[in-house]
């Protein structure tokens, strides 16, 4: 027994159709040839890294009308001045041969190196240290080697360093240049004469550098710890100085906004949520003490962008503004169509940007004291129509409202009516008008025979 059985449903079940999902249709893929089909199922199907060759342009046949043969020619170079003729394969189309220069002549670059007469170098290039025929072997060297000193020092006949060849060299050039220039302006951007050869600082050079190549490791761990002491003395220096130089100083513009402390143009003052005097609008000395360690921070960084040390600086001035407030200040400088970042953020372009800041925001302080004098100005008007001649004053109408009405008590027993209505008031509040006698609203008493 199943639960079919216990249903009351029939065993056999009944025929429910069936849709046939249909499948997307695979892109067939043709291997190409020239390719095995291992080969081609590692890379499934994906187009290679490196461009591959069709086998068939590999085993294309040139044109029939096109005979190319490979033919052993004699050739020349314009890089030789020898005329010197070699021999080398050359690819010959219909039988002709290929005519024009070498073509790895155009890669024979050369250095011009100046020459100089006999005149000039009697005028000009007389040195105790150098004989002319030395000098004359040097400059024959360098137009030989393409200024190689390395070389040139080895095949130099004397013993003369490198340091002393290229300072011969180049200080004979610049003597010739300015020689024959017409006036000493002409030849000012020559790379020989802006940046002269300094054999001094050459010579220095390569001793630090061969004694900092022949150091051992003990002496490179040495001299790490001295450059991070050093680095630390400087930075413990940079800060007692940052601490010790004044501040700069911060005008009275950039203190005294709060969250929503800024009015708009078309915000409107009443007295009665006017209650900060114009003494409260006053620089606050957190502002000046953010200004200070902002520019402390700066100072310790050594280098920065100046687009960084400027956004660093204007919410140092804006950090006690609310947020309305440098919108509107935004607002200002969209509208006098300046930036709100500069374009060329040099220095003076950046305290310029900076000043008009907290110009705007000496603007925005100013016109909101002007509008709280209106506001109170307008509430000592308002306060002033009471005293007119004609008007009813406040002071006298509340008494009025607040006097309570007393009736008369005219019945038998009229102490204890008026006494049960003092007790009935409150200490303080007793009535302002007099009361009335005790006798005064008796009825008469009748008259007996013993009055008579």
């Amino acid at each position: 027994m199943d639960a079919k059985d216990i249903l009351g449903l029939p065993k056999t079940p009944l025929p429910i159709p069936q849709e046939k999902k249909s499948r997307p249709q695979k892109d067939s893929q043709r291997k190409p040839d020239g390719i095995s089909r291992e080969v081609y199922a590692l890379t499934g199907g994906v187009a290679p890294l490196m461009p591959s060759i069709d086998v068939s342009q590999l085993k294309r046949r040139p044109p029939s009308d096109e005979k190319i043969t490979w033919q052993w020619l004699p050739f020349t170079s314009s890089a030789r001045k020898d005329d010197l003729q070699l021999y080398h394969w050359v690819r010959v189309v219909n039988g002709v041969p290929p005519t024009g220069d070498y073509s790895f002549a155009k890669y024979n670059k050369s250095v011009d190196v100046i020459r100089y007469t006999d005149e000039e170098y009697e005028k000009y290039l007389t040195d105790p240290k150098w004989t002319k025929e030395e000098t004359d072997q040097l400059f024959d060297l360098c137009e030989r080697f393409d200024l190689r000193f390395i070389i040139i020092a080895d095949r130099f006949p004397t013993h003369r360093t490198v340091e002393e060849l290229k300072d011969r060299y180049y200080s004979v050039s610049r003597a010739i240049l300015v020689a024959r220039a017409p006036s000493p302006g002409e030849v000012a951007g020559h790379p020989l004469v802006k940046e002269p050869y300094n054999v001094t600082q050459e010579t220095e050079r390569k001793r630090a550098l061969s004694m900092v190549l022949s150091q051992t490791k003990h002496q490179e761990r040495k001299d790490a710890e001295v450059l991070a002491e050093a680095k630390r003395i400087d930075e413990s220096r940079m800060a007692a100085r940052a601490a010790e130089e004044p501040d700069l100083p911060v005008p009275s513009d950039v203190g005294p906004e709060s969250a929503e402390g800024a009015v708009g143009p078309g915000d409107t003052i009443s007295p009665a949520n006017v209650q900060a005097p114009a003494a409260a609008i006053a620089p606050s000395t957190s502002v000046i003490a953010d200004n200070a360690s902002t520019l402390a921070s700066l100072r310790m960084l050594r280098v920065y962008l100046r687009t960084y040390a400027l956004e660093q600086m204007v919410q140092a001035a804006s950090s006690s503004a609310g947020l309305r407030t440098i919108k509107r200040v935004e607002q200002t400088l969209q509208d006098l169509g300046v930036n709100l970042k500069p374009k060329v953020p040099t220095k003076a372009v950046c305290a310029e940007h900076l000043e008009l800041r907290k110009e705007i925001l000496t603007l925005l302080n100013l016109q909101k004291q002007l509008q709280y004098k209106e506001a109170e100005g307008s509430s000592f008007r308002d306060g002033s129509y009471g005293d007119m001649p004609g008007t009813a004053k406040r002071s006298q109408r509340a008494a009025d409202q607040d006097r309570t009405f007393v009736p008369d008590t005219i019945s038998f027993g009229g102490d204890r009516v008026v006494k049960r209505e003092q007790k009935r008031k409150g200490p303080g509040r007793t009535s302002e008008t007099p009361s009335s006698p005790a006798g005064a609203h008796k009825r008469p008493r009748k008259m007996k025979a013993s009055d008579l």
